[in-house]
């Protein structure tokens, strides 16, 4: 997995590149639905990622450090959802 390139806002690229990966994997409907639902527990998401970190790597490939840092606030966590609601639309999948 490699990061994001080039200037811009560095936020919205890095929630572009999580969301897509989400995408290609075809995990767009589960994905939104875990973000929502893991409201209560987003202060523990972040520390989460780094005890994961390990089989995350194995699953996906590469360096976690772009999600992580998506996932480490809450702003950041809302601009995944709408994104990846915004993809699911372009697409005009049904879930």
């Amino acid at each position: 997995m490699t990061g994001p390139r080039g200037g811009g806002d560095l936020g919205e690229e890095l929630v572009e590149f999580v969301a897509r990966e989400i995408q290609l994997r075809g995990l767009t409907g589960p994905a939104v639905m875990f973000l929502e639902a893991s409201r209560p527990y987003r202060p523990l998401g972040s520390q989460a990622m780094v005890f994961f970190d390990p089989m995350l790597r194995g699953l996906f490939g590469g360096d976690m450090a772009e999600v992580q840092r998506v996932l480490a606030d809450d702003a950041g966590i809302e601009r995944l959802i709408e994104r990846l609601e915004e993809i699911d639309d372009e697409l005009g999948l049904d879930a």
